[in-house]
């Protein structure tokens, strides 16, 4: 029987076996993302650490062995490049879609002071954090905007946002830790959207915070997130977003200021999902754990058409 999630017209058949690995391979991911030919990038923390995938779930090919200690995330620029966040090296870089490194942001190793004790790797290291650093300490994301500057959610050990510019220098940094408004508690993910505002999914505040590129608050959309982890949005303005502490995932319309939840499923099976991605079909591809303690893997979410 297929099993279907999702309402009205953001309805999904669910295929959880979609991708097809190599004999003997594994899979324990932390993100996915696609690129222009919707081929799909998967950033995983076993021994092949990036695996590239057509969108039926051919494997096509992998790279990136030896160069991660603990890869976070994966975002792909409007010129597919790829870029990878290594949460644990406080790394930023940017590769080809083959693997050829172009850049790289923060030195490996370093972790500035924001009061998180260095040998301090744990997922809870943001409960420690007493003052915003400068880049970086523990990054959680990445995005790039139209104008090809660079943002980073530094937040398992760090409170900030910060701007670079498509060369790798540091523009501006923003945010402190704590609850109000334009403050952080684990700032996970962030997207740049086609009107260059700065969504940030403020994971343990339980809400997603936009600003615009110079760091002012715009807004803090009225929704029940319970621990959005990242956001992606799509052509026609819709945001896709797994939240993490719940095991659910939303489906969010937006039209300027005002956002709408237009679908949202899951339970506490899927708590820890950890990443999302929508191509050019309107199908979801999630990184989500399975029943029985199953590690992350991407499952693919065929939008009913």
């Amino acid at each position: 029987m297929v099993k279907r999630v999702g309402q009205g017209e953001f309805t999904y058949e669910v295929d959880e076996e979609w991708a097809r690995l190599p004999a003997e391979w594994g899979m324990t991911s932390a993100a996915v993302a696609g690129d222009s030919r919707d081929r799909v990038y998967v950033f995983d923390r076993g021994p092949h650490p990036v695996m590239v995938f057509d969108r039926e779930g051919k494997f096509l090919y992998s790279w990136g062995e030896g160069i991660f200690r603990m890869p976070h995330a994966v975002y792909l620029d409007a010129k597919d490049n790829v870029w990878l966040v290594d949460r644990d090296q406080g790394q930023v870089m940017k590769f080809t879609s083959d693997g050829k490194i172009q850049m790289s942001i923060g030195v490996k190793g370093y972790r500035s002071d924001t009061g998180v004790p260095e040998d301090d790797f744990s997922s809870n290291a943001f409960t420690r954090v007493t003052h915003g650093g400068k880049p970086f300490h523990l990054p959680a994301g990445v995005a790039v905007s139209s104008t090809g500057d660079i943002f980073v959610a530094d937040g398992y050990a760090n409170s900030r946002v910060h701007q670079f510019t498509a060369e790798g220098k540091l523009i501006k940094s923003w945010g402190q830790p704590g609850k109000g408004r334009g403050q952080f508690n684990l700032p996970h993910g962030v997207w740049i959207d086609r009107q260059d505002r700065v969504l940030v999914a403020d994971r343990e505040n339980d809400r997603v915070q936009v600003f615009s590129t110079d760091g002012e608050l715009i807004s803090v959309w009225p929704l029940e997130l319970i621990g959005p982890a990242v956001i992606h949005v799509d052509n026609n303005n819709v945001a896709y977003i797994p939240e993490h502490n719940s095991g659910k995932f939303s489906v969010v319309s937006i039209d300027g200021d005002r956002v709408e939840r237009v679908a949202r499923w899951g339970s506490e099976v899927n708590r820890s999902c950890h990443g999302a991605w929508v191509d050019s079909l309107g199908d979801v591809y999630v990184v989500q754990p399975g029943e029985f303690g199953r590690k992350r893997r991407v499952v693919k979410y065929h939008r009913r058409r």
